[in-house]
């Protein structure tokens, strides 16, 4: 048996120590933050050729270059008319808004957009724009494109030459459709499993994240001693700095918190690797280090990153991520500019008024012109050392147009090795596999033949949903590959995905596991799989029940607790996402016709296993480390490892962490929102109104703890909290569960209840001013509403993105102090049960 010793053990004993510490003010950053040794230096006359420009260029030009709109939201006339520094596509953004874009698509619009920018008849100058795209694994918004294994499962390889190969794929692929940037390699150390990014994290080991970092980086841009930069590499992104894979609870965009050290020691590791590399541009992070928004961080994005580490290309932001700090909408943020980012990612039409007024606070002091300037002149360097000023436009560049790049015979055959590389054998009693030949083999499971399941989120479209094995010519299921290997060997399969098989089977294969997700969606509170709903379990046992051996393969973005799944199992795979070459798992699990095996099954895990439903958090690092299965771990089909029946019986672990609403301000991911359906705007100020409705906040128990809103009776307003992303609360839709919410208002003015509501109607909406008495508006009053009955009212708990709106038409007050979900029993009794239908 391969079981390695964790692997932070490679690293010096200091940053071993530093993981355990809490949450620090910054320290004296020269002992934290170190030069690193870049391999790029800036060349005296490239620097000079961007003086003369910097000074041909106006203020409009120059903040026009900072500005990175979406291909949804600005048309070629208006790159030729502002000449943005660069556009992006989004998941799920295709050229003509079609999912069906042909490459040649792809190189058209690339081409209009690269010529409008160097027209300087409208705008007055020639700088070539730059195109950014989200291949994080492979050129996966393309049809036909080679959809390589996610990250989590490259890290179970340990192959860093075999990343370096993927990244050179993936340049290849991009490159022929005419683009030039590229957002990755994401760099996190995921070191709790519940984010929904983990299987964009290679491992929790940070040793493991940097070495990969350099070789991701090396091959999307090529050697900076060799072929840097060529006409067959694309610039990459590191990302996103820093400390996003950290956050308490795992929360998507959340708070990370820990002292200095640990930030650099465990967080920034993917950063030494990747910018010694030659990394040209990193892109700023959601989240925030204790308490700060990173895109508002100047100490972090300027002191550290810039001026102690020695990056010289260019910061780029998130999604609107500017707009998420404090003070800044996502059309009016000069903080993130002061702080150091160069980039604005401005999708939407925000990105209009967003430079005007850019424009005019530079005009006015707000910010200084030497900051803009070192912006552009970042931006410009990265632009020069790419070449985009000398190569050919984006349709006649050496790989543009070549189609049979993609998805190619010798990609797929890249991507092929790296999915049998990434298997990890977690259970083989009694030797089940490899699946010798002339057997009766059935497969079964809802991923057995799904390549989109198998390929989880980043995939065609953002979420990896809607997808259809159609979607993805070229490419293999799970169930191809078995039926194929299976057949060659002189065996028979039989597909079946409920398990109901025509004639028994020697063995069954079943393919199972998470339906794809991409970031905040994918957040969960618990790690138990399927909770509360286990009917993949049900169909092991079914087959177990009828005496067949069962091999689970399961696809999953993450390590879970799978011990009664484990225990259904004869054999049990790990199999992460192994993305479009499907094949590439029977490569590993069933033998040749002689019964040899083909390839030897060598993954190792990236991530701790969980023993219970409730070890999110669950790292070798940390005190009390007592996985199911420690990081490193991994069975060869050599070994005689026999797992004997693991426990399924945590009392409580089920029950699910109470989730904070509002206490003292909103709570991560939850956003407080004002005003009505024509209008409405984020609450990011202690004051702040919009039309009919102010609030404010106010000391009740101590500073500022509450907020008091004052409605106008000016028409339906409200105030409502929304996550960006829909989150399952399911775990709440128990008998015990409550939604709980403390407030002051009046029993005599109309005040309503709403959840979930779109542009024309709420899930659920009733009227609450009776469950109020006559002292409410004096004294807090806590209605605790059973989530159970709100459910049955029609409110959909595994995607809730509006979990309390409160509303009223009347000239009234309402205040809140606390509003969370909980299960517990000590309110249950008074717990209100609302069971108003849609309005």
């Amino acid at each position: 048996m391969r079981h390695k010793k964790w692997l932070l053990a490679a690293l010096p004993a200091a940053i071993l120590s530093a993981c355990t510490a809490d949450t620090a003010a910054p320290t004296d950053e020269s002992s934290v933050w170190p030069a690193l040794d870049i391999p790029v230096v800036q060349q005296p006359a490239m620097e000079q050729r961007i003086d003369a420009l910097l000074a041909e260029m106006t203020l409009e030009q120059k903040v026009a270059q900072m500005i990175q709109p979406e291909i949804r939201d600005i048309t070629v006339e208006d790159m030729r008319r502002y000449g943005f520094g660069s556009y992006l596509n989004g998941g799920g953004a295709f050229p003509n808004n079609d999912k069906y874009a042909t490459p040649q698509d792809w190189i058209a619009l690339a081409e209009a957009m690269y010529q409008a920018s160097v027209d300087d008849s409208v705008d007055g100058i020639d700088i070539p724009t730059m195109w950014g795209t989200d291949a994080v694994h492979g050129h996966n918004n393309v049809l036909g494109a080679t959809i390589f294994p996610h990250n989590i499962g490259l890290g179970a390889a340990r192959n860093p030459a075999l990343i370096e190969a993927i990244a050179e794929v993936t340049a290849t692929e991009v490159m022929v459709t005419g683009i030039d940037w590229v957002f990755a390699p994401t760099v996190a150390v995921a070191r709790d499993v519940r984010w929904g990014r983990t299987y964009e994290s290679y491992s929790e080991d940070p040793a493991v994240v940097r070495d990969y970092s350099a070789s991701i980086v090396r091959g999307l841009q090529g050697h900076v001693d060799g072929d840097f930069l060529s006409e067959k590499n694309v610039i990459s992104t590191v990302k996103h700095f820093i400390g996003d894979g950290g956050t308490t609870d795992g929360i998507d965009q959340g708070n990370t918190q820990v002292d200095e050290q640990t930030l650099f020691d465990i967080h920034a590791q993917g950063y030494v690797g990747g910018l010694e590399a030659g990394a040209q541009t990193v892109m700023a992070s959601f989240n925030r280090w204790n308490g700060e928004k990173i895109h508002g961080s100047k100490y972090l994005l300027t002191d550290v990153l810039k001026e102690k580490m020695g990056f010289d290309g260019f910061v780029v932001g998130d999604w609107n991520g500017h707009g998420q700090i404090e003070g800044c909408t996502n059309d009016n943020c000069p903080q993130a500019a002061n702080a150091g980012l160069d980039v604005y990612m401005v999708p939407t039409q925000a990105w209009k008024p967003l430079y005007e007024n850019l424009i005019a606070q530079v005009k006015d002091g707000t910010i200084a012109e030497s900051r803009i300037d070192d912006a552009v002149r970042r931006i410009l360097r990265v632009k020069m050392r790419a070449g985009l000023f000398d190569k050919p436009s984006p349709a006649n560049r050496p790989l543009s147009g070549k189609t049979e790049l993609i998805g190619a015979e010798e990609h797929r055959a890249i991507a092929r090795q790296a999915v049998r590389e990434s298997l990890v054998l977690l259970k083989n009693n009694n030797n089940v596999l490899p699946i010798k030949p002339n057997q009766r083999v059935l497969v079964a499971g809802p991923a057995a033949d799904n390549i989109g399941q198998q390929s989880g989120g980043w995939t065609i479209s953002w979420q990896g949903t809607g997808n259809t094995n159609e979607d993805f010519p070229g490419g293999t299921s799970i169930y191809d590959g078995i039926a194929n290997a299976v057949k060659q060997a002189g065996g028979e399969t039989e597909l079946a995905v409920n398990g109901e098989y025509q004639e028994k089977p020697d063995v069954a294969v079943v393919v199972y596991g998470e339906t794809p997700y991409a970031e905040g969606n994918g957040d969960i509170d618990n790690v138990d799989y399927q909770r509360g709903n286990a009917v993949d379990l049900e169909l092991l046992k079914r087959l177990k029940e009828k005496g067949i051996p069962v091999v689970s393969v399961f696809i999953s973005g993450r390590p879970m607790y799978v011990n009664p799944e484990l225990n259904a199992s004869d054999a049990f795979v790990a199999a992460w996402l192994p993305g479009s070459e499907g094949a590439g798992v029977a490569d590993v699990l069933v033998t040749d016709a002689e019964g040899q095996t083909r390839f030897p099954i060598s993954g190792q895990l990236p991530f701790s296993w969980p023993k219970t439903p409730t070890q999110g958090r669950l790292n070798g690092d940390e005190a009390n480390y007592d996985p199911l299965f420690k990081l490193g771990y991994g069975l060869s089909f050599d070994d005689n490892v026999t797992i004997d029946t693991l426990n399924t019986d945590f009392a409580g672990s089920d029950v699910p962490l109470e989730m904070a609403i509002f206490d003292r301000a909103p709570q991560a991911p939850w956003r407080l929102m004002i005003g009505s359906n024509a209008k409405r705007t984020e609450v990011t100020s202690s004051i702040q109104s919009l039309n009919g409705v102010k609030t404010e906040t106010f000391d009740d128990q101590v500073q500022e703890d509450a907020r008091r809103f004052m409605f106008e009776g000016e028409g339906a307003n409200y105030f409502s909290f929304v996550s960006p992303f829909p989150r399952d609360l399911r775990a709440y839709s128990v008998e015990d569960g409550v939604l709980s919410v403390t407030v002051k208002a009046s029993p005599d003015k109309p005040l309503t209840l709403s959840l979930n509501c779109g542009p024309d109607a709420c899930e659920f909406s009733q009227n609450i001013e009776a469950y109020l008495n006559e002292d409410s508006a004096q004294q807090w009053t806590t209605l605790n509403f059973s989530v159970q009955c709100l459910e049955q009212a029609g409110v959909d708990t595994a995607s809730t993105g509006e979990i309390l709106r409160v509303g009223s038409s009347a000239d009234t007050n309402v205040s809140i102090r606390d509003a969370r979900l909980q299960v517990t029993k000590n309110i249950n009794a008074e717990a209100l049960c609302l069971s108003s239908g849609k309005n």
